[in-house]
């Protein structure tokens, strides 16, 4: 039987971005994103927030480091990774549910004008122009200082780089 393991969010970010290196020198980056959902119970507005820990690897890592914040929204897709452990202190068995993120895109202008950007595989939210930071900026407001220049695109960190889609028979 065939599987899926997908997932999409849209949050913000819990946290400045950790930029780490492996001993190999392969980039990873972790960042926890809130994401919210608003619901009514008996005609009142309700808000549930979900924390979740999103780690990045090699191009996309760097990027993510280098053009996020706290409190900045960004568009994710990934796959759930489950990993278990034993605790060194108690002993006990321990387990983590988190996103591997493979593909991503900026969303918003926030603080510093971190506009549209992502992943070299355009995302469902990137406009059909990309991001151009010397016209000021993405809509949805923001500061009116000089964005940052546009992140260069991360090759091959989705599932298929972009001169592979071609090639696809349907």
């Amino acid at each position: 039987m065939a599987s899926v393991n997908k997932v999409i969010l849209i949050g913000n970010l819990t946290r400045d971005p950790e930029l780490r290196y492996t001993p190999k020198q392969t980039a990873v980056t972790e960042v926890g994103m809130a994401v919210n959902r608003r619901y009514r119970v008996d005609n009142e507005l309700r808000e549930e927030v979900t924390y979740i820990e999103v780690t990045f690897w090699g191009p996309a890592a760097e990027t993510i480091a280098k053009y996020m914040e706290k409190g900045r929204p960004l568009y994710v897709e990934g796959r759930l990774k489950f990993d278990q452990w034993d605790d060194r202190e108690t002993g006990k068995k321990r387990s983590k549910l988190s996103v591997v993120g493979e593909n991503f895109q900026f969303l918003g202008s926030g603080g510093g004008g971190s506009g549209a950007g992502g992943s070299g595989n355009r995302g469902p939210l990137e406009d059909s122009q990309g991001y151009q930071p010397s016209q000021g900026g993405s809509s949805g407001g923001g500061s009116t200082s000089q964005a940052p220049a546009s992140p260069p695109p991360a090759t091959g960190s989705g599932p298929l780089a972009d001169d592979e889609e071609d090639d696809i028979p349907f």
